[in-house]
């Protein structure tokens, strides 16, 4: 009998997100630099002969039924692709908020596909692999490997991974889900139409640090998700009060905001201070890679 696997899913941030502008097939070309915390959720796979779920931790009730959960998703079509495919059941660990910008569900899927390939000696770029990513979501590509790297088109186009300098983050929900279309639809692109906005960096030409790098550029989504839920622009005002806050911005489509500090005692300090603020909201301390 095989023994258990087991990885972790961290949390995917978006340290910028550009939109170029919405496609004729309606999807929307991005780019955007995506960075991994430290924090996330664990994932366990125990070798059977079932494909199944178990679900536990802090936010295991918002992570969704069999139906809809996304590693039973990537599960079954990697199945539909390997034939004789060895399973088993799953116990996901969940930490993170769901509907959050940081890409939980996307991550939870990228990580049962490691564990799959692992257990049937499939490498990650198998192409079977890839496609079961590909078509379990947007962001499971990029979470399929967790290392900084650009990430273009509605997703699928990833650059090569990036050695980003450690980045030292507080991470900030406050516990209200934003659901992603709906932030897209109040961007208000048509089919077609561009995106008014300067480049995004070059961060391999550029010499100058990551975090000034960074202010150069924008989520383009912050404006529509603040509009929609006021509660980030509180979350993005709290932590850029912080002390020694040098960057405060909205991960993803929201509604989760990240703060950037200089080392990892400040953020803890940063950290402390806003849970004593608002001891109801989601907040973490972790670093960034």
């Amino acid at each position: 009998m095989s023994l258990p696997l087991a990885t972790r899913a961290p949390a995917k941030i978006n340290l910028t997100l550009h939109v170029v502008g919405r496609r004729a097939d309606g999807y929307h070309d991005l780019e955007s630099l995506v960075a991994f915390a430290r924090t996330g959720d664990n994932i366990r796979l125990e070798p059977g002969p079932a494909l199944a779920l178990e679900v536990s931790g802090p936010t295991a009730s918002l992570a969704g039924n069999d139906a809809d959960n996304l590693v039973l998703k990537a599960a079954r079509l990697l199945g539909e692709r390997v034939d004789g495919l060895r399973v088993g059941v799953f116990h996901l660990t969940k930490r993170l908020p769901v509907a959050a910008g940081i890409g939980g569900g996307s991550s939870d899927a990228a990580a049962a596909l490691r564990l799959l390939a692992r257990l049937n000696g499939l490498a990650l770029s198998h192409p079977a692999v890839r496609e079961a990513a590909r078509l379990t979501g947007a962001d499971v590509p990029v979470c399929l490997e967790p290392r900084a790297r650009m990430m273009r088109g509605a997703g699928e186009v990833l650059g090569p991974a990036l050695r980003l300098p450690q980045l030292f983050a507080v991470l900030v929900n406050p516990r209200v889900p934003v659901e992603t279309p709906a932030v897209f639809k109040a961007l208000g692109l048509r089919a077609g139409e561009s995106f008014s906005g300067a480049a995004h960096p070059d961060l391999e030409a550029e010499s100058r640090s990551t975090i000034s790098l960074l202010k150069d550029a924008r989520n383009d989504l912050e404006l529509p998700a603040t509009r929609l839920q006021p509660l980030i622009a509180e979350a993005l005002e709290l932590v850029s009060g912080t002390a020694q806050c040098r960057l405060a911005r909205m991960s993803g489509s929201g509604a989760t905001v990240f703060g950037l500090y200089d080392d990892c005692r400040t953020a803890a300090e940063a950290a402390k201070r806003i849970r004593r603020d608002r001891p109801d909201w989601w907040v973490k301390a972790t670093s960034l890679r």
